[in-house]
């Protein structure tokens, strides 16, 4: 007796039933697959992106903002603060490190970042080809920029004014020349292009001056400082000091993106559950299936047991049934997962210009098998009830 071959047959008999539960099976095993994963994916990417930066000092506005515009590079500034101004809060005898950063330009949809060497040393990358921006108007890549738009070592190119793709005002006369390119990370820095400080300023001067004399930038604006404190007593003074005391805006972005992620991560537990509430239905109807197969068939069943197969036998049979359903789920759960999970990476990709990876996506589905493997085990469980209780010959007898 082909246990495999007569499960199949019981399957297809019942087509419409099999299709709900295998629908409903594998749409549970999708939803909860890619929201764990895009949870991971989320958190990984958050705290990839804070390298150590423990409070932004930018323009008052909304500190989430500020975060997001200037550690995850995903929102425009607040606005701009006086660098000279700024250098004062950068000598506080509890900061370690005070990086500054310049955003106001783009080129296809890339920010441009003026910053300093320290920018580079703060996402733990290092030149994978070339040398570090040393003059005005030269360019260190990210690997993701380099890669997507086909820049090399030596190629130049106009920035757009702003932060939109395609702007109108264009730096046609100052172009930028790519010196460098940084090797791979897989956080933000791989999709930013990094020059010195002097070389947005000096991108901007020609806008309103139109001037080549020299400045000492004493009067020029950044858009904000990334700090790194020497300990902890920076955290607990600095912050208030000054929101209270100056014209700018203290934000911590651990905080700030915890809060964030704590409101995303709402929606997520509400999905989940509702995967986990269709999978417990599916559950459901995978022991109605099986139930159903046991006593609808009966005479079958007991004619095999006539035939010499064993009760095991029988048991086996309707476990066999169970997993070709579910099997069949989990599988198309994954693809279902997969395809939209890279679907929403590459709308990310295009919207973002981040490229994102799937993390530790083969424990997630092997947790999952097992999980779900767990429940065909019970739904046989308590289906197989009625073949302990089964009499052959009063069934072979009543149906004859």
């Amino acid at each position: 007796m082909n246990i495999v071959k007569l499960s199949y047959k019981n399957i297809i008999a019942k087509p419409l039933q099999t299709f709900l539960t295998v629908l409903i099976l594998s749409l549970s095993i999708g939803l909860l697959l890619g929201v764990k994963q895009l949870n991971k994916v989320f958190e990984s990417q958050l705290q990839q992106s804070l390298n150590g930066v423990d409070m932004v000092v930018g323009a008052k506005g909304s500190p989430l903002q500020l975060v997001l515009s200037t550690v995850l590079h995903i929102d425009n500034p607040t606005g701009n603060i006086p660098y000279n101004k700024a250098k004062e809060i950068a000598e506080n005898k509890y900061i370690q490190e005070a990086i500054p950063i310049s955003i106001g330009d783009n080129y296809k949809g890339y920010k441009i970042v003026g910053t300093t060497a320290g920018f580079v040393n703060l996402h733990k990358t290092e030149i994978e080809a070339g040398v570090l921006f040393n003059t005005p108007y030269e360019v260190v890549i990210g690997n993701a920029v380099s890669e997507n738009l086909n820049l090399n070592i030596g190629d130049t190119f106009s920035s757009s004014h702003g932060m939109i793709e395609n702007a109108i005002e264009s730096h046609d006369e100052y172009p930028l020349k790519v010196v460098g390119i940084l090797k791979p990370t897989q956080n933000v820095v791989d999709r930013l292009i990094l020059t010195n400080l002097e070389s947005i300023w000096h991108l901007h001067e020609h806008v309103s001056e139109g001037s080549n004399h020299d400045h000492s930038h004493d009067d020029e604006d950044i858009t904000a400082l990334l700090i790194k404190f020497k300990n902890k007593r920076g955290l607990l003074r600095l912050p208030r000091s000054i929101n209270e005391n100056t014209p700018f805006q203290a934000a911590l972005p651990k905080y700030q993106l915890d809060k964030l992620f704590k409101l995303t991560a709402i929606g997520a537990k509400a999905i989940t559950w509702i995967a986990l509430s269709i999978l417990f239905v599916s559950g459901i109807s995978m022991f109605v299936s099986l139930y159903r197969m046991v006593k609808e068939r009966a005479k079958e069943l007991a004619l095999i047991r006539t035939y010499g197969a064993s009760r095991n036998k029988l048991i086996l049979l309707v476990f066999s049934e169970g997993l070709l359903v579910g099997i069949s789920s989990f599988f198309l759960g994954v693809l279902l997962a997969t395809f939209s999970l890279q679907t929403i990476f590459s709308l990310i990709k295009d919207m973002y210009k981040q490229q994102i990876y799937l993390l530790e996506y083969h424990i997630d589905i092997l947790d999952l098998l097992l999980f779900i493997f767990g429940i065909i085990i019970i739904a046989t469980l308590i289906a197989i009830r009625p073949i302990f209780k089964m009499d052959i010959s009063k069934i072979i007898s009543h149906e004859s």
